[in-house]
């Protein structure tokens, strides 16, 4: 079975963004990349637009939530980057993993 990696280094970011596939639901976009190792590799992005450090701290915890009920169901050698939305801080984990499991599905990684 693969591990969950972050993402940590902008060039990164920058690669996923300009070369992924981008999915954008109401509470979550989602940028998905095939990558040469069997990891799945992911970073989570909040900008200032989501609110104050608060809300945008609660947003990433409900995004690390909603990943962790989806990851067992995904195929291995991705990288993927989750950008928060305004309204993914009043949101529950549940609402954001439908639309993790949507955007995947999409993708064609679930």
């Amino acid at each position: 079975m693969s591990k969950a990696l972050t993402i940590k280094e902008n060039r990164d970011f920058q690669r996923l963004y300009r070369r992924g596939k981008s999915f954008v639901s109401p509470v979550v976009v989602t940028y998905v990349m095939k990558s040469k190792g069997n990891d799945i590799y992911y970073g989570i992005t909040t900008g200032k637009k989501v609110g104050n450090a608060v809300r945008r701290s609660r947003a990433r915890r409900v995004i690390r939530a909603a990943f962790r009920e989806v990851f067992p169901q995904l195929k291995t050698g991705y990288d993927i980057i989750f950008v928060a939305r305004g309204k993914t801080p009043y949101v529950k984990s549940g609402v954001v993993a439908q639309a993790m499991r949507d955007h995947f599905s999409q993708a064609g990684i679930l």
